[in-house]
């Protein structure tokens, strides 16, 4: 009984602090939204078998597999965990997919480096996961806020950005679907780590994967992405997102609550910083992710030919059969600080005609056809929201295939 209420005295104690840190950045919830908070953080953050202190601050739980965040959602309680996907396309370059059944433990490579491993690793029959703290929901206002797509804090497709969204900024290259659905596609982003100015901005390079419209607008969306409002620092972070209803209900980054995607890789935690990072001359690092529809529906993500998990087809409405266009890109959020548009970057900072060794870059583009062949999008279509602040320039070429460089400073002589 002592421990029990030694416990709910720290807890109390450490919402009475983050009172007063938070006072003058907006309102703190009321007391009946504090404990809605603690239920939310008990649910999210499961018991972990092991838990990680990254260098960056993060603390990585090593959680059962069966225990992850999606299969609280009551229409995945008895969905059984597939291993490895029964189909995947062999993606040109063909790179090996590998899963934990496939993997032999310690010799196991993780697909990307991030900085938690090097303080330990994920042991087998777990998958690691981000903890989420109590000062990531109260830096957004509310749980409510934290939840749901509000602007500045969570991205969004170019095509369904109404004035909601008005201060999304965009770089884009989209191919609709023409002879049926569209079922994968993959591609290579170089990684930087681009200056973020305004409070609730951020700065993304990304792949959508889209069907249906309005609210039954479904997406799969995957990259990198600085989002100081999300993590409360500047890294560069692997992220995925998706929605099923337009952006309009419970929506959430990574694991961070039951959004359809299950994890069955334990070397990867969606949201962990990325290490190392592209640098302004031939250091160039980057990152191959891919989302393709399996045999029977489910949508599979891979890093670096390595695959990470899936979201069951019968998580989505308008992507069950496939997409009706993939896009490729950079976003941003500017909030017009001071008077003129801030100084954001997207991608490296650079504008495109910096090319190799200086600007942002997404190659090697392939989409999966409704018939399963591997071919480069036939038809594309350019977005950019403003290109005297961000611009994008395309290309094709044997070796790099369908690419494009994109991005730029934001605020400059020419971008008021």
């Amino acid at each position: 009984m002592y421990l029990r209420t030694f416990g709910f005295v720290v807890v109390f104690y450490l919402f009475t602090v983050a009172s007063v840190c938070y006072a003058g950045k907006g309102s703190f919830p009321v007391a009946a939204e504090k404990v809605e908070i603690l239920k939310y953080l008990k649910r999210v953050n499961k018991p972990a078998v092991q838990s990680i202190k990254s260098p960056d601050g993060d603390i990585i739980d090593c959680v059962n597999i069966y225990d992850q965040p999606a299969l609280d959602h009551p229409s995945l309680k008895n969905h059984t965990i597939q291993m490895k996907p029964d189909f995947l396309p062999n993606w040109i370059n063909n790179d090996k997919t590998e899963t934990p059944s496939m993997m032999n433990g310690s010799e196991a490579r993780p697909p990307i480096a991030q900085l938690w491993h090097t303080k330990g690793k994920c042991p087998q029959g777990t998958i690691p996961i981000r903890r989420t703290k109590m000062e990531d929901i109260l830096r957004t206002g509310s749980l409510k806020n934290y939840q749901r797509k509000r602007t500045g804090f969570l991205t969004a497709h170019p095509d369904i950005v109404g004035p909601d969204g008005a201060n999304h900024e965009y770089a884009t290259l989209h191919a609709p679907a023409t002879n049926g659905p569209t079922r994968g596609t993959k591609v290579t982003m170089n990684i930087w780590n681009p200056r973020v100015e305004g409070g609730s901005e951020f700065s993304l390079s990304q792949l959508w994967v889209v069907a249906g419209s309005d609210s039954s607008l479904n997406t799969i969306e995957a990259g990198w992405h600085v989002n100081p409002p999300l993590y409360q620092d500047s890294r560069t972070r692997l992220f995925i997102f998706s929605t099923t209803d337009g952006y309009h209900g419970v929506n959430c980054y990574n694991l961070a609550c039951s959004n359809g995607f299950i994890q069955n890789n334990r070397d990867v935690a969606i949201g962990g910083s990325i290490t190392p990072i592209s640098q302004m001359d031939d250091s160039q690092y980057d990152i191959t992710i891919s989302v393709a529809m399996a045999t029977d529906g489910n949508w599979w993500l891979e890093v670096n030919g390595k695959a990470i998990g899936y979201w069951p087809k019968s998580w989505f409405t308008s992507l069950s059969e496939g997409a009706s266009e993939v896009s490729w890109g950079g976003e941003v959020i500017n909030e017009r600080l001071n008077g003129h548009h801030t100084t954001t970057e997207m991608g490296s900072g650079r504008f495109p005609a910096h090319q190799l060794g200086e600007a942002s870059y997404i190659k090697n583009i392939q989409i999966r056809d409704p018939y399963d062949n591997i071919v480069d999008p036939p038809y594309i279509q350019t977005s950019i929201t403003n290109p005297t602040c961000y611009d994008i320039i395309t290309n094709f070429d044997q070796k790099s295939g369908r690419y494009f460089y994109f991005g730029g400073p934001g605020y400059n002589a020419n971008c008021p």
